[in-house]
């Protein structure tokens, strides 16, 4: 197909398409004329690829060239591609050196140590954990570490299942994408659930009908033994 077919089957403009492979995103389509290039359903899937990176991963255009360079590394173990991808969600900010910091970093290392998990206290995933829970300390909630393990029950049964998807994949190509997309995208995916869950959870605990019925029957009961 011809880039403007490209253009039409992923929705991506012509221009877009043209910058993806001049960053080396896109493979260039394989030429037949000076000035006309072909593209096939490995463009469309790459493109597709990067869009959902770009828009529902939230990667810049320079982590996603990173990731996709993992991808296309035959050499390159799955584990490190996993690696790779998992390293861009990270957050860029310095961690703050104060108490609430101190604490932090010993709980995520105490977590790490306890749970046995293969991992290292300097991976950028137990910075962004040590940042978040010294951000929680600092407004009164240090407490909130108390349910590291509960959490971290939660992760291991959602990257168990991410990973059972990714060994179902039949193909190398399938297998090493499955990757990149079961890490990014599955981390929008959790998020989202874990929002609709906590809305759910609410509703039940402090919603109006169900506060209600439990205020009702509570009143009742202490107007009777009055």
């Amino acid at each position: 197909m011809r880039i403007g077919e490209l253009s039409r089957r992923t929705g991506v403009p012509v221009p877009t398409i043209k910058y993806y492979v001049r960053e080396g995103l896109l493979p260039p389509g394989e030429l037949s004329s000076p000035n006309q290039a072909q593209y096939d359903d490995a463009h469309e899937r790459r493109l597709r690829l990067i869009r959902a990176l770009l828009d529902v991963g939230g990667l810049k255009v320079a982590a996603i060239a990173e990731v996709l360079g993992a991808v296309d590394d035959p050499g390159r173990p799955l584990h490190k591609v996993l690696g790779a991808a998992a390293d861009r969600l990270g957050s860029a900010g310095g961690a703050e050196d104060d108490a609430e910091a101190e604490t932090a970093r010993t709980a995520v290392e105490e977590l790490i140590a306890r749970r046995g998990w293969r991992t290292h206290e300097s991976n950028p995933a137990a910075a962004d954990l040590s940042r978040a829970l010294a951000a929680m300390g600092r407004v009164g909630h240090g407490a909130f570490t108390e349910l590291l393990d509960e959490y971290a029950d939660a992760a291991e049964l959602v990257a168990r299942a991410d990973l059972g998807y990714v060994s179902r994949r039949a193909t190398v190509e399938d297998l090493v994408e499955s990757v990149v997309i079961g890490t990014v995208l599955g981390e929008a995916v959790f998020s989202a659930l874990r929002r609709l869950a906590h809305v759910n959870a609410s509703a039940r605990l402090y919603g109006a009908d169900g506060v209600g019925r439990e205020g009702r029957g509570g009143g009742v009961g202490a107007r009777g033994e009055g």
